[in-house]
């Protein structure tokens, strides 16, 4: 059985150690602002808020390290994947037991409102999918279940990252503008699977389909942004997608994911220029 910090020969890997290390930070600086009281009049609220959109963040950072162990060339950081998912795991635990605690762990009351407010029923079903694969991610339970079973078990994060992001829209309900970037981000990382599926590796990490895939993804958050609002404030789209257009807001969620998804191309491109292409194999 390997340490954490340590790769799959049993050697010291910094990368694993300084990743292991920077997880969880955002949890002990919440938690240090908690004691000095510096969260304000609602501090339990705010770990709330803070511990979800942590959540989150791991989670697709989780998505995200197949595509970069792809495009970079560096099969070691899928030595990452665990890690990241089981911190996921526990800021979400950490949402929930937050959640209870600002109604005094009465778990009737807990339990009555999942049950009666689609987002907590959201993001309850999502915190037991994501209990499901940290209490699986062992070598242990790998072997227990056989990898093609295993594999199919792991495949439900694509489902859990819907969900996380569907409660975390519905429970935003002033700014949605996080919700729709992560969206874009989410969408983009479910695109890359599938031009992986559709191409295998040599499509997703081709520029020109990246590119694309960039355009694309950045196109559809500010249309679904646009859309939205037309639905559930009667805003109307052309004034959604002005205000995309303009940057008197500060950037909006279809430019930074466009910015993001350009990054990863122009990185694809650098890293083609300086190593060969991925081919298929040919066959004999």
């Amino acid at each position: 059985m390997h340490l954490p910090w340590q790769d799959r020969s049993g050697k010291f890997s910094l990368l694993k150690a300084l990743t292991l290390a920077a997880l969880p930070v955002p949890g002990l600086v919440m938690g240090h602002d908690y004691a000095r009281g510096l969260l304000g009049p609602r501090p339990i609220t705010e770990v709330i808020h803070g511990s979800g959109l942590w959540a989150i963040r791991l989670l697709l950072l989780s998505l995200a390290i197949t595509p970069a162990r792809q495009m970079l060339r560096l099969p070691q950081l899928i030595g990452l994947r665990r890690m990241v998912g089981v911190a996921t795991f526990c800021y979400a635990a950490l949402h929930l037991a937050m959640d209870a605690a600002d109604k005094m762990f009465d778990l009737e009351v807990v339990l009555a409102e999942i049950l009666h407010r689609i987002y907590l029923a959201i993001g309850a079903t999502a915190l037991l999918l994501l209990l499901a694969l940290a209490a699986t991610s062992t070598d242990g339970m790998v072997q227990r279940l056989g990898g093609q079973r295993w594999q199919m078990l792991q495949r439900s994060v694509y489902a859990i990252a819907l969900l996380a992001v569907a409660h975390f829209f519905l429970q935003s309900k002033i700014d949605q503008s996080e919700p729709t970037m992560m969206a874009g981000f989410l969408l983009w990382l479910l695109g890359y699977r599938a031009l992986s599926w559709q191409g295998g590796t040599a499509l997703a990490t081709m520029p020109r389909s990246l590119l694309g895939l960039s355009l694309g993804a950045a196109a559809i958050t500010a249309l679904g942004e646009a859309a939205y609002f037309g639905l559930f404030t009667g805003i109307a789209a052309s004034l959604v997608l002005e205000a995309d257009i303009s940057f008197a807001a500060g950037p909006r969620p279809m430019w930074i994911v466009l910015g993001a998804g350009l990054l990863v191309t122009a990185g694809a491109w650098l890293r083609e220029r300086i190593t060969p292409p991925f081919t298929r194999p040919q066959r004999s």
